[in-house]
């Protein structure tokens, strides 16, 4: 019998398994009704802040997502809590000044969070690196994510030479995060077996089911040497979110990487989220689309968020029979821009870029200002040159005005700034971080906050089925 090495699992079921199917609605109340079974389970760590959950919980649930934290570190006593953080954006979309950056991350591990995962959208480890010192401070874990994607560029030796710097930097661990599914299982073994190779961390493999082969590219990790793989709870797994908690804990029982999980007290989490599933079915919340296998994803590398997000876009515009063209129009605008991996926020300003050059019938007759701000460098440093004559096109004379050095390096401090602006709502230190990153939507929430504390009568909050990105 060979040396036991059980996997390691985190589950995903309260952040990235519901923003994934259900555009980000389960409620805190919703999670808060299971997390004492899930305590028990025995989770490396348990996913349940960040992403997509911060802006959805001001926006559209109208709950204080600093409060839903404080809630689940009350309820989870044994097992530890990890977010999800896009590096120099936090949770927003665009780049954030630097003392935001380390007090956004100092309330995170003081309301309760242990494992902070960190990437940049574009793979640029200047953007990652305030993120992992204020970790590493706070004496949180600090573990950086690869933004894992295709394309010339991205060699093993880029993996490798990435996993290396990333060390060097004060990172606990590695995260392979392969937002869209395009990591199968033979190059899942070669990648993990080089990583471990090149570097002393422990490696964490995150993926998505949308191309149908998850599982599989799982299993081949494992057994390469990955540590942590990271599921989701049937009722919410499969389709656009994660492989299913039950069915690879159930795929290595027996074997060296047993994961030594209760079949019987995961049984007791399924039956709790089944009837929430069904809810979100019979609502529309949960669209069938999202459940199936798209093989195509292989092609555009669109990940399951940016799909349904291209695909809100164009009914919008009453346009939904473009669809193709769009997808087809995804990959050309991405080596346009320098080959970047497709998560937030560059999936969305890839996307969006794509489908303003179908709908205008002329490549970069609109270009939006996020496609300007990737072409003068203000997101960060692309792997691949951007190409030269859409710069031109789309800057002109602006092009001079293009920066190389680290984003933040020309942000101000903020912080006092936002102080300032938002006095009149703050009850709590968190909110001036709530108003930092969502100045208007915060906004919204303290007055909704407060009209609920003098007793007024509000509308309920809003649970439409909007397309949230990953």
């Amino acid at each position: 019998m060979s040396e036991k090495r059980p996997v390691k699992i985190t589950e995903t079921v309260l952040r990235d398994a519901h923003q994934s199917l259900i555009a980000t609605r389960m409620t805190t109340e919703q999670m808060l009704g299971i997390v004492d079974k899930m305590d028990e389970i025995g989770y490396h760590a348990v996913e349940c802040w960040g992403g997509a959950t911060f802006d959805a919980c001001l926006r559209f649930l109208k709950e204080d997502p600093w409060e839903r934290l404080r809630k689940l570190r009350a309820g989870f006593k044994k097992t530890k809590l990890q977010m999800l953080f896009r590096g120099q954006n936090i949770l927003g979309y665009k780049p954030y000044p630097d003392d935001v950056v380390e007090y956004f991350v100092e309330k995170s591990i003081a309301n309760g969070i242990d494992i902070i995962r960190i990437f940049d959208c574009l793979n640029d480890v200047r953007n990652l690196e305030t993120a992992v010192k204020a970790c590493n401070k706070e004496k949180g874990h600090a573990q950086v994510a690869l933004s894992y994607t295709l394309g010339d560029a991205y060699t093993l030796e880029y993996w490798t030479t990435m996993a290396k710097r990333i060390e060097e930097m004060g990172a606990d661990s590695i995260c392979i995060k392969d937002m869209a599914g395009l990591l199968v299982p033979k190059e899942a073994s070669t990648l993990v077996s080089a990583l471990k190779g090149a570097t002393s961390l422990p490696i964490e493999l995150h993926t998505h089911y949308t191309s149908g082969v998850a599982s599989m590219t799982l299993m081949k990790a494992v057994e390469a040497g990955c540590d942590i793989i990271d599921t989701a709870m049937s009722p919410f797994a499969l389709g656009t979110s994660q492989p299913a908690t039950e069915v690879m804990v159930e795929a290595f029982r027996g074997t060296e990487y047993d994961t030594g999980l209760d079949q019987q007290k995961l049984a007791e989490i399924t039956d709790y989220f089944a009837p929430l599933r069904q809810e979100a079915l019979d609502s529309g919340l949960l669209d069938p689309k999202v459940l199936g296998v798209n093989i195509k994803t292989l092609l555009y590398q669109v990940p399951g968020g940016m799909l349904s997000n291209l695909l809100s876009q164009l009914k919008e515009q009453g346009k939904e029979d473009k669809l193709t063209e769009v997808l087809e129009e995804v990959p050309r605008v991405r080596k346009d821009l320098g080959e970047p991996p497709l998560v937030t926020p560059s999936s969305q300003i890839v996307g969006t870029q794509a489908v303003f050059n179908v709908l205008m019938g002329e490549r970069y007759k609109v270009a939006t200002q996020e496609t300007k701000d990737i072409l003068l460098g203000k997101y960060g440093q692309t792997v691949k040159p951007f190409n030269p004559e859409i710069v031109d096109l789309v800057l002109g004379d602006e092009k001079s005005e293009a920066i190389t050095c680290r984003p933040a390096d020309l942000l101000q401090p903020g912080l006092k700034r936002f102080e300032s602006e938002m006095r009149e709502w703050k009850q709590q230190d968190e909110d001036v971080l709530s108003y930092a990153l969502f100045p208007q939507v915060a906004k919204e929430f303290f007055n909704y906050r407060q009209t609920q504390q003098t007793g007024v009568d509000m509308s309920k909050a809003d649970t439409a089925n909007v397309a949230y990105p990953v």
